[in-house]
Parts: C-alpha cells; sequence; structure tokens
C-alpha cells in the first residue's frame, strides 16, 4: 500500500522505459492524466450528419457518465439489433472449438445475413433459447483437471454483443486502478502499473491475493441484484438468467448450476458482464469509496459480508 492517499491510478498505463541504450526511447514513462469525465472532444459538428453524429453505444456512454445513479430501461434493441449481432459476430475467433451446437464460425458464416437475420427476430420476440455450455478437462501443471465450458457459437455472439452494451456503461464507473477483462487493458498492463508505482513512489508493502474459488462460489441471486443496480431492462435481465440457467453438457449428460459460473468461453465473453458486476461487489461502486477500498478492511468486510464465497 502507498503512504499518499488520492485518487486512482491513472487510465492508461505508463509503461516501462525502453532497453535501447543509446537511441530514443520507444515510449516514455509518462501516462496520460486522471480521468476526470468525457473525453474533451465533439462528438457533432453543429451541423449534424449520419457520419458524425454519436453513435449508440456512445450515447449510452455518456448518459452513464453523466448521471451515475440512471438505471437504464431501453438497452435490449441495441443488443439484437443485426449490425450489432455480425460486429459481434466478426470479433469471434475463427478456430475456436464447437458448443454442443456442433456450429462453427466459418460454416455459419456461409449464410451470415440469413442466419443473424434470424438470430435477431428470436431474440425480439423472445424465442431465443440458450444452449447448456459443452463442458471438457484440460490438464493441470500439478496433474489435476481443470473443468473448461465452450459455448455455442449463437450464444456467444449474443453474449458479445451484450457485453460491448454493458461496457459501454460500466467503463464509466471502474477507476483507474482496475484492470481485469477491461478492453484495452490486460495483466501486463497491471504489472506495468506496479513497476512504475514502485519506481516512483515510496511504497511500504505490496499486497498479493486471491478470492479462492470466487467464480465457482458467486451467487446467481446477487448478481443479478448487482446488474439491476444500473440496468432496469428486465429483457437484458432476462437474457442473461437465460445464460446462468442454461446448464452443462458433460458426457452426454445435463446438469443445472445453482451457484458459480462455467469456466473458460462464457467467463471471457459473457461474464465480462459478470466481471462488471463482481468488480462492483469488490467495492468499486456500491457503497464503498475508492478510500475505503483501498486503506479501511473493516469497511470492506462488514458491507459486503454473505456476498463474496467464503
Amino acid at each position: 500500500m502507498m503512504n499518499e492517499r488520492g485518487k486512482s491510478d491513472r487510465p492508461v498505463v505508463p509503461v516501462k522505459s525502453s532497453n535501447k541504450v543509446g537511441q530514443p526511447a520507444a515510449e516514455g514513462m509518462e501516462g496520460r492524466g486522471l480521468t476526470k469525465g468525457n473525453p474533451q472532444q465533439q462528438n457533432a459538428s453543429r451541423t449534424q450528419s449520419r457520419s458524425n453524429a454519436p453513435s449508440a453505444l456512445e450515447r449510452i456512454r455518456q448518459a452513464a457518465s453523466k448521471d451515475k445513479e440512471m438505471r437504464f430501461t431501453a438497452l435490449f434493441h441495441h443488443i439484437y439489433a443485426p449490425e450489432a449481432l455480425r460486429t459481434a459476430y466478426l470479433c469471434l475467433k475463427r478456430e475456436a472449438a464447437s458448443g454442443v451446437d456442433g456450429e462453427t464460425w466459418r460454416h455459419y458464416g456461409e449464410a451470415l445475413e440469413d442466419n443473424l437475420q434470424d438470430l435477431s427476430h428470436r431474440l425480439k420476440q423472445g424465442a431465443y433459447r440458450a444452449k447448456p455450455v459443452r463442458r471438457v478437462y484440460i490438464p493441470k501443471a500439478d496433474g489435476r483437471l481443470r473443468p473448461l465450458g465452450v459455448t455455442a457459437l449463437e450464444d456467444k455472439i449474443v453474449q458479445r454483443a451484450a457485453v460491448e452494451v454493458m461496457n459501454a456503461i460500466y467503463e464509466t464507473d471502474f477507476l483507474g486502478f482496475s484492470y481485469g477483462f477491461r478492453p484495452k487493458r490486460s495483466q501486463h498492463n497491471a504489472l506495468d502499473a506496479l513497476y512504475t508505482g514502485l519506481l516512483t513512489k515510496k511504497v511500504n508493502w505490496v499486497l498479493d491475493l486471491d478470492i479462492r474459488g470466487f467464480f465457482d462460489a458467486i451467487s446467481h441471486e446477487w448478481l443479478v441484484k448487482f446488474i439491476e443496480h444500473r440496468i432496469a431492462d428486465r429483457r437484458v435481465v432476462r437474457l442473461i438468467q437465460k445464460w446462468l440457467n442454461a446448464g452443462v453438457l458433460e458426457d452426454g449428460n445435463e446438469y443445472a448450476w445453482r451457484k458459480g459460473l462455467p469456466r473458460a468461453a462464457v467467463r471471457r465473453r459473457c461474464w465480462r458482464i459478470s466481471i462488471c458486476i463482481t468488480s462492483s461487489i469488490c467495492g468499486l461502486r456500491q457503497g464503498v469509496e475508492a478510500g475505503a477500498w483501498r486503506c479501511d478492511r473493516r469497511a470492506i468486510r462488514g458491507r459486503h459480508r454473505g456476498w463474496l464465497p467464503e
């Protein structure tokens, strides 16, 4: 923990100095300033046109940034829009393993527009059904097996589209020292920020911890409650509940899970949503100020009792 108590880390982290001696540095260690709100740029000129008007997601981001207590009631159409589904499809990995439906990225793309129109229609009419996650196991270094969940292709598409909409809301809430599962951020950025902090600040100690079995024990009920802090569109909430209730298919047998989230594909894509919410559980937004999150262990322990897995 650093001696200084103040604002959060910079949103764009500085990285380590270049190792090229005698040459101009590839990139210095000076990062951008602290986030104050919306970028100081005009999204549309006074004479607006379709080319320079703010996008739908940008308008959501602006509204979320302006009012931190706003609950969004009309988001679902941004998810089932064919163009949003098309963008989500193109962002998926081409060679990813297929889920229980056996559908591959390339085969689905052979009739892409028809498939997306059909998917959009089913979402809009409430006829979309989430498929179980196919469970496979891979060996770990210690000889044990790690369970992985492989999601059906259409579920991946819809999950990705939902993530983009929810990112527009929750990215405005996150503080600068949050790195997990965020766009254009990674564990490498977090390590660079730590490296820079150790070099430029007076540091008393560094705390490294992990919540054991967090994703295996997270409460579905609390997850939905935290989603509803910002999202009042019942269709979006029901969509997420469909994924929660989809279950797991293993060795031809289907199992339901009442708590926790399947690993791998669902966690990386759909449950980037849960990262948004569980980060709030850990203290970024819901009732715990940044100073308390960093420094007051008693406040965190008291306010989160019963929310986090034992």
